[in-house]
């Protein structure tokens, strides 16, 4: 017999023909713009071969299809979009002319369009590119930007999938782009016309990069490698280095020297510290090599000199100095300067995008113009508008430091010249089937493929380049998905490669080999390196050809070819081209995408082909794996190209038919002879031809010839046949025992062939399948496959003579393995030739013994696995020892306790063993339990782990039910109490949906409002239906408050006038008094947005293509009864000018402070609302304010702010600067701080010219001042502002005016900078902080300033005479406060001491009342933890002598009592307005109570007879501060009686309520609703800075009131504001609803640790004073929010609207439904037992897949049956959603199954009685007990107590039913022999139900059967 492995001519056939043209093609034709591009006049090439003669031929070429090719181009690639439906895509991306098509298609859908671009000029080449986002923090991974990149003349056109374009102009004429891992690699177009450079001219850089559109072009730099150059870094400036090919993984690029010829592979990677200080040096080098470039010496001859060098100079040069202009000339160099936007353009990447083009600076440093070449060399002239003083002002910039360093790695060697090569027309990289890499390059000119064979090295960016083969070849292509390449050899045949392994022709249906079978015929033996075929060569070839038979010439021939040969050129395109002017053949091959490829056939056409797969089988595709993983690479490469032949043969087996092929093919690559194996007889009847034999190739043509009956006749499968009808085994039915008995008993012995390929690999080859036998078995979608691989298994554990391993298949599949009775002889002498590893031992591993010996508390050994391979079982062995055996060290990356790596060097690890079973730490016996580790935290260990491991539901679901039990049962207990911050996955894994959907970040949608008395277009002119209506029901069930409170703050319809007209009254009077009214009216409408602006606080989401929706401010009334308007524009009374000016921009702020922080605002939107209109400005200036107030003017780009801040608008000037410095708080922000000091005199040199800023602007400046330096100690800025609030009146009128909210403004912006430093104000002890502003407060000699600006302060004001000492009316308030909140909460005693009241009449009488509010307020904010919410506390801040005389009727006549009165109600205010302070946002009740009774007192006071006394102003001043204390204390709870107090004072219009009372009335009503109920105030420093700054204790007296206090300031109160509203969101309905919640407090000096009950949506208490928040029971899962681990989960999901997502338990109800609990399903005391319990209602998509149950359950046979398993169903789904369990379900019915079918004795696998006895040993486990006793919430295991013993019971009864008589089971442990019949199947089912060991083991122990 012949030799069946020898190597054969194989042929495989390609599939899925057909024919190819580019989309884009088609779709450009019918584009708009296609007249133009006359791309209808684009024709295929097959067109252009008509015309005679060779001259025409070549023009045509020429003339034609060059310019067709340029004009045409286009890309394919895979896929890679990750939220595709589609599993497989190809993309591709076509230019033609001025259009780039981007289109999508797959084989289930057609080609579409994606994006098309149409550009300015005709695109040059279009690519893909990914740019790199650097993240701000360092250990996050950098975003990677998909872009389309579109060459141009001029420009790249770069457009990102999200949207985003930029322009990159070009600074020279670009040869090539290309794309790497970085981004962009250009190549400076090089001309040969160039004028030759004088000596002293150094070579420019030719290669530059560009890691982002918004980044600069860079010198790429090089450090070539060898003997006298380690060291040495330079630009890349080699003009004969050609770019070929470059990569991203492996970054590398790869270069072609065009005058040595040869080709170089270098790293890319990011340039070094070291190597860009090296580069950028000025060294002064004489002789400089070329390549080699001084920087001094380059910049100095970049240096430009004219602006007007048109761009496509052939001089374009990259200059190294960043926007310098130069000129020079022999002696002098001057520069000038071009404005810089490089800064402006690296900004942000995340900036909108826009051009990026950098004026004309950039591209003057690339431009360089060659001038006259004198003789003195090439002098560069100056520039004609070069001006000195430019080089004066701008210093030199730095030089462009260059981003990347190519790095040599490999360069080709060339032996001699005629070895050289030209350029590499195609570079790839592939790799084998053993996972070898290769870097491909096609040289054409010897029509050579070198493929250099790489290594990867442990440093990544390290590659080690090892030996080059040579394959003959004409074109190439990669085929990534099945590891391979598809040659084109120069004869026109395809070629499949595997590296450089050739693996078989390939066969294109319909298409004809060009040179037919001479390569056959004519075998000629060439050295890899042979030369291209001569004349007469081709000659003597073709006269060859045309001396063979006609039949010979048609027919392929079954000739073996050598295997190694490489053939001979036979042919070139010349001498192909007389026999294919009619037939067309293969020109060129191109884009290829995973395993698809494109034919470019001679006459133009295109055709697509796919290659086949490896294997499609799963099954099949793991023993591959399994194989390549054990062999031998070379042997492993055999067996794999082996069967690829077999299985992809021209008219191959079908793909069910794959595993019988492979079985067949891979039996006899191991020797077996599979025609007289009875078992694999049968397979070669479903196999259309044996796989023995390599298949025969195809036929091009249907006529035979007799060399074909030759070949069959003598071939192996011929002489097969036959033997196979001498046998006698002709029947194909025949499949009884008996006829195979009869068949082989005629047969000799039979015999394996020790000359197989795979014979000496059989016991390593047995074993690794063996292992994934097991991993089958864990996987029940693949459990068909392991008894596929079972039959296989035992043949060869029979030859081997592995007796254990039998027996073990035996016990699982006892009814298939008996039939199978064949054996193969071994001798000794081949036993030896067999490579018997030492892992093989006698004892089988089997995945489920070892499971149970852990469950049992057994030493277990560690079990052996394949990587990559056996995935699961190593997942499942590491889960039982983590959570069973509780090693909590199972899984981490270093031991390998429990897992055997079954690699090549497995002998070292299979040594281990012993060591570690002698080793305590490795074992597992019970005494090295650990009881005492809580078994919840290995839960949740276990889960987390397979989280990380990417274990989904999904994949438990396929592990079977025994073994999964206790990884069900570890995610059941992470289900009950799970941990809130998991991440998504886990909580995915463990079926919480609500702690999915929090971890996915999912915020709730908005409800739309609904008004009960107003239409929708009325609703929005208001401005406040934005809140989230449901949200709101649900706060506010019982009244309409919030309806009322909308109704109070509306400003945008007319107010009612109502005055009764007087007999006595004339018309004309009448008119004046109804405007006089509405004047009055007026000032609360105009104070109005104040509140409105808290009330809808962050409650907006805008739509980026609409304009914010403003809400007019009407001030305008109509009169009741005739409802007429009445107007102030009218003339008949004095309105003050300007008076709407303020109210218009507290509207803007109040509409713009709507918008949410998490909205998506970016610059151009902030423009787009611009009005249009000046009357606006003001609106719009509130707008500005308010988004830096929400954060939102930090998009804002730079030039937008200067445009703003040029205009000299005062009011947007103002909005705009406390927006910036708002946005920008605490962050100390330079570019910020340069803006806000250009506001500031006295942070300006003191040379500096004086610039006309408003007053208002200054304050707004130093306010903003003290917000950027929040906190920070600044001590520059504190000086300047401690001198600032002393600030004495200029001599010019300057200053003078409103100096009291300077003197404020500068006192909080100091206050704000010191923040609660107290005493360690570092490095400010020289200034006398303090002190100096005690003496601010009571007055004195002024002291002389010692900073900077004390020239400014010499002259005296001329028209205030204030001498020498301190006017205390102006610097006492903002000295004051600056006090309080230098030394805010730090309990200084003594500080607080100057802060007291004065306690005598005289001192009294020298400060005004309201500086006593002021002092009040300030001493107790020091005293932080001494303000107690109770009147007495309240009252103890008054002085005794107040208190003792104000209420007494007899008065001493020293004493003055209007001031001890007011005195007395100022304190009250100030100490109330500390409660406020210190339980702002707390709804504290003694606070409230407290509070609340001031109110009223002061209310009474107001209308009882001692008004006069105080006076009303005062008094009404008092009781505002007191009703603003009651808002900061109850912020966002909407208290009823709060807002009667504030109903109550809105009604009141007349007498002393001037704008400034309504603004504080309205303000406590928006702090009331802050945020429509969401939001709360804050006591954190930084807030109460904001509310003291919002707050301060003097409202404006009218509307243009600003001489106090700034009334911009009053917005800042916002930065106060914190979400703290927690509602739960039903994550079935994703509707808010009910909830209780359990809320623990800290232990605090005040309070011990205490938990209160909360029914959210609740307003939590601040998040530093809790301990944990509690989702309570049983409604709902339970969920528990741990503080101790920080704030931040919790503060996340307040950010985000409060979402809590919590998830109803089964048969509850939500509270809203069902209050009380009492109409729960679970409520009544169901008997679990009733059969009504079948109408329990549960989810549908439970229930849904156990329908069919159900539905096989009636179909039982009798009615007690039926009735029977009704009810044990229905007790099982009442238990399993009443546990909320029901993934349980399957797990219950299977053992049911399980046992029925045990008891009708119809198992013919033991598998499910596996999985029953993993159960039963679960529930006995030590593991279990030791819970039980603990009694964790006295919970077992998952299944019923109850179901399982009965279980256990009915098979313990079925099996000992079967023991009882004279028993098989004696016969089997005493060792006898037992026959087929003896083997039964309950045999296999008793010995796997009770562990009995196999007979080995028995006999070892000497066990005899009676003893059982």
């Amino acid at each position: 017999m012949s030799n069946v492995y020898e190597e054969r001519a194989t042929m495989i056939a390609a599939g899925e023909l057909q024919s190819f043209g580019p989309f884009g093609r088609e779709h450009c034709k019918n584009h708009p713009n296609a007249v133009n591009l006359q791309l209808r006049q684009l024709q295929p090439a097959s067109e252009l071969w008509s015309s005679d003669g060779a001259a025409g031929l070549v023009g045509s070429l020429q003339e034609v299809t060059l310019q067709e090719k340029k004009r045409e181009c286009w890309l394919l690639r895979k896929g890679s979009s990750v939220d595709s439906d589609e599993m497989e895509y190809d993309e591709e991306l076509y230019a033609a002319g001025n259009m780039v098509i981007w289109s999508k298609g797959s084989k289930s859908q057609a080609s579409h369009v994606y994006k098309a671009f149409t550009v300015d000029s005709p695109v040059q080449q279009a690519l893909w590119c990914n740019f790199g986002i650097p993240q701000k923090k360092k250990d996050e991974k950098e975003i990677l930007e998909k872009t389309v990149c579109i060459v141009q003349s001029s420009c790249v056109n770069v457009h990102s999938v999200t949207g985003k374009d930029f322009i990159s102009p070009l600074p020279f004429q670009v040869s090539n782009l290309w794309p790497t891992k970085f981004g962009l690699l250009l190549e400076r177009c090089f001309e040969h016309t160039t004028v030759c450079f004088s000596v002293f001219r150094e070579p420019l850089p030719t290669v530059f990069s560009m890691l982002h559109p918004l980044d600069e072009i860079a010198p790429v730099v090089c450090r070539p490698t060898g003997l006298f150059e380690a060291a040495r870094v330079q630009y890349v400036s080699d003009s004969t280095m050609k770019i070929v090919f470059s990569n991203c993984e492996p970054s590398i690029v790869m270069t072609y020297d065009t005058v040595q010829c040869i080709h170089s592979v270098w790293a890319l990677r990011k340039v070094t510290p070291d190597e860009q200080s090296t580069v950028l040096k000025c060294p002064e080098q004489v002789d400089t090599p070329q390549g080699l470039m001084p920087p001094s010496f380059l910049t100095t001859h970049l240096r430009n000199v004219s602006r007007m060098d048109s761009p496509g100079s052939p001089f374009h040069c990259h200059a190294l100095h960043n926007q310098n202009r130069m000129t020079s000339s022999p002696g002098l160099h001057s520069r000038t300067h071009s404005p810089s936007i490089s800064s402006m353009a690296a900004l942000s990447r995340s900036h909108s995008p826009g051009m990026a083009a950098p004026s004309f600076s950039v591209a003057a440093r690339f431009n360089m113009s060659y001038h006259s070449s004198s003789p003195r060399g090439h002098s560069f002239l100056p520039s004609p508008n070069s001006t000195a003083n430019e080089s004066v002002l701008v210093p030199e910039m730095e030089p462009i430091v260059p981003d990347l360093c190519i790095e040599q790695l490999w360069s080709e060697t060339a032996s001699s010249h005629r070895e050289m090569s030209c350029q590499a027309s195609k570079v790839f990289i592939t790799s084998d089937l053993c996972e070898n890499k290769y870097l491909c390059f096609l040289v054409e000119s010897h029509q050579q493929l070198r493929c250099v064979k790489f290594i990867e090295s442990n440093n990544p960016s390290q590659l080690i380049f090892a030996s080059v083969a040579t394959i003959p070849a004409k074109d190439a292509a990669p085929l990534q998905d099945i590891d391979a390449m598809l040659v084109l050899e120069a004869n026109g045949s395809l070629v499949l490669y595997t590296g450089v392994t050739r693996v078989s022709k390939v066969f294109v249906p319909g298409l004809l080999s060009p040179t037919f079978s001479l390569s056959n015929h004519v075998t000629h033996l060439s050295t890899p390196m042979d030369s291209v075929s001569t004349p007469a060569k081709l000659s003597s070839s073709l006269s060859l050809l045309h001396s063979l038979p006609v039949g010979q010439v048609a027919m392929p021939s079954p000739v073996s070819e050598l295997r190694g040969s490489t053939k001979h050129h036979e042919t070139s395109w010349l001498g192909d081209y007389t026999f294919q002017q009619s037939v067309p053949y293969i020109h060129a091959l191109r884009d290829p995408v995973s395993s698809r490829v494109t034919l470019e056939l001679s006459n133009g056409t295109m055709l697509r082909i796919t290659i086949p797969e490896i294997a499609t089988s799963e099954m099949v595709r793991k023993c591959l794996q399994a194989v390549r993983f054990i062999l031998p690479k070379e042997t492993a490469m055999k067996v794999l190209i082996k069967w690829y032949n077999i299985y992809n043969a021209p008219g191959g087996p079908s793909a069910h038919l794959e595993w019988n092929l492979f079985v067949t093919c891979f039996m006899t690559l191991m020797g077996y002879n599979t025609e007289r194996l009875g078992w694999t007889r049968n397979l070669h009847f479903e196999v259309p031809l044996s796989p023995v034999i390599a298949p025969k190739k195809a036929r091009p043509s249907d006529t035979g010839s007799d060399e074909d009956w030759d070949y069959m006749w003598c071939s192996d499968y011929h002489r097969q046949v036959v033997f196979r009808h001498a046998c006698g085994a002709v029947s194909l039915e025949s499949t009884d025992t008996s006829g195979c008995e009869e068949s082989l008993s005629s047969t000799p012995a039979l015999h394996l062939d020790p000359s197989a390929p795979l014979f000496p690999h059989i016991p390593a080859l047995f074993y690794v399948l063996h292992l994934l036998y097991e991993e089958l078995k864990l996987d029940e979608l693949q459990r068909s496959g392991g008894r596929s691989l079972v039959g296989l298994l035992q043949q060869l554990a029979r030859d081997l003579q592995l007796e254990e391993y039998i027996d073990l298949y035996w016990r699982d599949y006892p009814s298939f393995i008996t039939t199978f009775k064949e054996s193969c002889i071994i001798d000794q002498a081949q036993m030896e030739q067999m490579q018997r590893p030492s892992f093989l031992r006698a004892e089988p591993p089997c995945v489920f013994s070892w499971l149970s010996s852990c469950l049992r508390g057994e030493e277990v050994a560690p079990f052996p696995y394949l990587p990559g391979i056996c995935e699961r079982t190593k997942l499942l062995v590491l889960s039982y020892a983590l959570y069973i055996i509780g090693d909590d060290n199972a899984t981490s990356v270093d031991v390998s306790n429990y897992k055997l790596d079954s690699c090549p060097n497995i002998l070292t690890m299979i040594f281990q063993l012993e060591t570690e079973k002698c080793n305590p730490c490795f074992s597992s016996r019970p005494s090295c339990m650990k009881p005492d580790a809580p078994n919840e935290s290995l839960a949740v260990k276990l889960v987390v782990w397979l989280t990380s491991e990417g274990f989904t539901l999904k994949d438990l679901e396929s592990v079977p039910f025994g073994v999964a039990l206790p990884i069900r049962d570890a995610i059941y207990q992470c289900r009950e109490q799970p941990c809130s911050d998991w991440s998504e996955d886990v909580c995915l894994l463990i079926g919480r949906q609500d702690l999915t959907k929090q971890a996915h970040k999912v915020t709730v949608a908005k409800g739309k409002a609904v008004s009960v008395t107003t239409t929708e277009a009325e609703e929005e002119e208001v401005g406040m239906t934005d809140l989230n209506q449901d949200v709101i029901s649900l706060i506010w069930s019982q009244d309409l408050r919030v309806h009322e409170a909308r109704r109070l703050l509306q400003s945008s319809r007319p107010v009612r006038v109502s005055v009764v007209h007087l007999p006595e009254v004339s018309d004309h009077e009448y008119i004046e008094e109804k405007e006089n009214k509405l004047l009055q009216l007026c000032q609360r409408t105009m104070a109005l947005p104040v509140g409105r602006g808290l009330f809808t606080l962050f409650s907006y989401h805008p739509v980026p293509t609409e304009p914010l929706p403003v809400p007019k401010l009407n001030l305008t009334g109509r009169a009741p009864p005739q409802n007429t308007m009445v107007d102030l524009n009218s003339g008949n009374i004095d309105v003050p000018p300007n008076m709407t000016s303020w109210s218009s921009f507290h509207n803007g702020v109040a509409a713009g402070l709507k918008i949410a922080p998490a909205s998506q605002v970016d610059s151009a939107w902030i423009a787009y609302n611009k009005p249009k209109s000046p009357e606006l400005a003001n609106e719009y200036a509130g707008f500005l304010m308010a988004l830096g107030l929400n954060g939102h003017l930090t998009k804002l780009a730079t030039l937008n702010i200067h445009d703003y801040l040029t205009k000299g608008h005062e009011m947007t000037s103002i909005g705009l600067l406390l927006g910036v410095s708002a946005a920008k708080l605490s962050t100390m922000d330079m570019s910020i701080t340069r803006l806000l000091s250009i506001h500031i005199p006295a942070l300006l040199p003191p040379t500096s010219t004086e610039l006309d800023v408003p007053h208002n602007v200054q304050v707004a400046a130093v306010v903003g001042i003290g917000l950027v330096y929040q906190g920070t100690g600044h001590r520059h800025n504190a000086e300047v502002l401690l001198a600032e609030i002393g600030r004495p009146p200029g001599p010019e009128m300057e200053y003078c005016t409103d100096r009291e909210s300077y003197s404020l403004a500068a006192g909080l912006a100091l206050g704000m900078v010191c923040l609660g430093h107290g005493s360690n104000l570092i490095g400010m002890s020289d200034l006398n902080v303090p002190e100096q502003l005690y003496q601010y407060m009571v007055g004195g000699h002024r002291r002389t300033h010692a900073g900077i600006n004390r020239e400014k302060h010499k002259s005296p004001s001329y028209q205030i005479k204030e001498g020498d000492t301190i006017n205390v009316d102006v610097t006492c308030p903002g000295a004051t406060l600056a006090l309080a909140m230098i030394y805010l909460k730090t309990n200084n005693r003594s500080i607080a001491d100057w802060l007291k009241a004065p306690d005598t009449m005289f001192l009294l009488d020298f400060i005004k009342p309201e500086f006593l509010l002021l002092r009040t307020l300030a001493r107790c904010i020091i005293m932080w933890d001494d303000i107690l919410p109770n009147s007495e506390w309240v009252s103890s801040n008054v002085p005794q002598i107040i208190q003792e005389n104000i209420g007494n009727p007899v008065v001493s006549e020293d004493l003055n009592m209007e001031t001890l009165a007011q005195a007395h109600d100022y304190i009250i205010a100030g100490a109330c307005m500390a409660v406020g302070f210190r339980f702002a946002g707390s709804a504290n009740s003694d606070a409230f109570d407290c509070l609340y009774k001031f109110a009223r007192s002061f209310m009474q006071c107001l209308t009882s007879a001692t008004a006069t006394v105080t006076g009303h102003y005062n008094l009404q001043t008092c009781l505002s501060m007191v009703l603003l204390a009651l808002s900061m204390v109850m912020a966002g709870s909407g208290n009823l009686k709060v807002l009667q107090l504030c109903r109550f004072l809105h009604k009141r219009t007349s007498g002393e309520m001037n704008y400034g009372f309504h603004m504080a009335h309205h303000m406590a009503l928006g702090l009331l609703f802050l945020g429509g109920g969401r939001y709360t105030l804050s006591t954190s420093n930084s807030a109460i800075a904001a509310l003291l700054c919002a707050l301060y204790p003097h409202f404006p007296a009218h509307s243009t009131d600003n001489r106090y206090h700034l009334q911009a300031l009053r917005h800042l109160g916002v930065l106060a504001a914190e979400p703290r509203l927690l509602v739960p969101v039903d994550v079935d309905t994703l509707k808010p609803c009910y909830a209780l919640l359990d809320v623990t407090y800290k232990e605090t000096p005040w309070y011990e640790e205490t938990t209160v009950e909360l029914m959210a949506p609740t307003m939590l208490p601040e998040l530093q004073l809790l301990k944990k928040v509690k989702v309570k029971g049983p409604r709902y899962w339970e969920l528990s929010i741990d503080m101790s681990k920080g704030t931040q989960h919790l503060e996340s999901i307040l950010s985000r609207d409060g979402v809590l997502y919590v998830k109803l338990r089964a048969g509850q109800l939500p509270y809203k439904d069902d209050p009380r609990g009492w109409k729960s399903l679970l409520a009544p005391n169901v008997n679990n037992r009733n059969s009504e319990v079948r109408t329990f209602k549960v989810q549908t998509s439970w229930l849904s897949a156990y329908n069919p149950i159900l539905l096989w359950c009636k179909r039982g046979t009798t009615c007690f049956y039926k009735r029977d398993t009704l009810a044990l169903f229905s007790a099982i789904l009442y238990e399993c959603v009443t546990q909320e369990n029901p993934e349980m379900l399957p797990t219950y019915i299977a053992i049911d199954q399980a046992v029925r079918t045990l008891e009708q004795t119809e198992m013919c696998e033991t598998f499910a009685l596996w999985q029953m006895r993993l159960v039963l040993e679960l529930c006995e486990s030590r593991v279990l007990q030791h819970r039980l006793r603990e009694g964790a919430q006295g919970r077992g295991l998952l299944l019923s107590s109850e179901f399982l013993p009965v279980m256990k019971n009915s098979a313990d009864g079925t099996l000992d039913r079967w023991l009882t008589g004279d028993h098989v089971l004696k016969s089997y442990m005493s060792g006898q022999s037992l026959t087929e019949d003896m083997l039964s199947n309950m045999l296999a089912c008793f010995l796997v139900y009770h562990s009995i060991p196999c007979l080995s083991k028995l006999s070892s122990t000497h066990l005899e059967g009676k003893q059982l």
